[in-house]
């Protein structure tokens, strides 16, 4: 086992990695920017180094200062949660050839799943479903029309490289196919440097249904049940649960063991999320992230897992710690993302909290590193932190979100916790009759 993990990362995610650590015994080595110095997981680290000035390009993603960080401290293994360098291959490499493990994947991996385009060419030949598409990159607007036609309208493009909503656009008709096209292009360009694009037969109702996965590297998979993130402002995730309100017992255990297979035989290594659109009964691939997600809490909650553990442990060469006839899912959980924003405008609200409780009680968990007299940097995304409520059933869980909710206080900042008090006393909410254009919906109503 590893002797000191050193975390390529900031904010809640960053404090959850210490302490599965702490409970293994292993220590920790925080790396911060200045504008992090206050952090809690930097205040609760055996040891911490500053790695730049606030920008993340000058800091959380500046691969020679966390490389120099892991040789001052002696970090023989680097988690990197999500967002940042989790799905940076060349970082995976980098890392191996300085004898440091990456608790992930293989960059190989993480460079196929990476590849939008590849990573349905592989998901096809691994005998997931796909959403139906072109084969590949699309050059010209004529060959986009040309497959347009043969899958029907509307259709959706896509860039290569996108994630978060960036670089898709959907053509209603052909009239608005070359429009979209340049405006992915554009948008992905500037993004991630890389204007590839492909194109989807756009679904008009699905839900997002996301399958979570472990391999350990040697030909054994196991599936840990799915998530359902439909509620999605902007192609973002606001709100996810476990199990889907979409599924039955019979569904789950025949996409869970497809998935389950297809990893197994790509012999991955470690935690990922197979993501689907689910719509009519039938399931369509979309993407796979190689690293670990941030609704990973609502899957800990019905399986009784410890889901950082089980990466840190697969990385340092264990099997997995469980079989698949031992997975057991018990109750219903829900995770409220909480963010730094006006709940209306979703304008970001960074500033000093004044005032902090988060709730408590039988089945609640908060997972946040902020405090009462922190500060929240302009600079980083808006999260701050993840309301997770599990109960016996989807019912029980939902009255006590209500009741956390209730008593959650954040003063100093905005945050949308007004959102989510409203959303689950919303009849589709309570009813489960929701899809990912649901959220978008309901906030453009006057």
């Amino acid at each position: 086992m590893f002797e000191k993990v050193l975390i390529a990362n900031r904010g809640e995610i960053a404090l959850r990695i210490h302490r599965a650590c702490r409970e293994m015994g292993i220590k920790t080595v925080a790396v911060h920017s200045t504008a992090d110095t206050d952090a809690m997981h930097v205040r609760l680290a055996d040891e911490s180094v500053c790695i730049g000035p606030p920008l993340a390009a000058e800091s959380y993603l500046n691969i020679p200062a966390i490389l120099s960080a892991c040789e001052i401290t002696g970090a023989d293994a680097v988690h990197p949660g999500y967002g940042f360098l989790s799905e940076n291959a060349r970082f995976a490499e980098i890392l191996e050839e300085h004898g440091i493990v990456f608790i992930g994947p293989s960059s190989k991996h993480i460079r196929i799943m990476g590849d939008k385009i590849e990573a349905k060419k592989t998901a096809r030949k691994l005998g997931i479903p796909v959403v139906p598409g072109s084969e590949g990159e699309i050059k010209s607007e004529g060959d986009a029309k040309k497959i347009a036609k043969d899958i029907g309208y509307p259709v959706l493009v896509k860039a290569a490289s996108g994630g978060g909503g960036r670089g898709m656009k959907v053509a209603e008709t052909e009239a608005d196919l070359g429009n979209a096209m340049s405006t992915a292009r554009a948008e992905a360009t500037a993004a991630f440097g890389d204007g590839t694009l492909y194109l989807e037969k756009y679904l008009g109702r699905p839900r997002h249904i996301e399958i979570q996965v472990f391999g350990d590297g040697k030909g054994n998979a196991i599936h840990l049940g799915e998530r359902d993130c439909s509620l999605q402002r902007r192609h973002q995730k606001i709100f996810e649960e476990a199990p889907s309100p979409a599924l039955n017992g019979t569904m789950r255990g025949q996409i869970g063991a497809t998935v389950s297979k297809a990893i197994a035989d790509l012999e991955y290594s470690g935690a990922g999320t197979v993501e689907f659109l689910y719509e009519n009964g039938e399931f369509y691939f979309i993407e796979m992230n190689t690293r670990l997600q941030v609704e990973h809490p609502v899957t800990e909650a019905i399986t009784g897992l410890d889901l950082v553990q089980e990466q840190i442990r697969i990385a340092a060469g264990a099997p997995l710690s469980v079989s698949q006839d031992q997975v057991v899912f018990s109750g219903h959980a829900i995770e409220c993302r909480i963010n730094a924003e006006n709940p209306s405008t979703f304008i970001p609200s960074p500033g000093r909290i004044t005032g902090y409780h988060p709730p408590g009680g039988l089945g609640v968990r908060v997972d946040s590193g902020v405090y009462a007299g922190y500060s929240i940097p302009p600079y980083y995304d808006s999260l701050i932190g993840k309301l997770i409520v599990h109960g016996q059933n989807r019912n029980e869980c939902l009255m006590r979100l209500r009741r956390a909710l209730d008593e959650f206080v954040i003063d100093g900042v905005e945050t949308t916790i007004p959102l989510f008090t409203d959303l689950v006393r919303n009849t589709d909410i309570m009813n489960g009759t929701y899809d990912i254009h649901w959220l978008q919906e309901y906030l453009s109503k006057p």
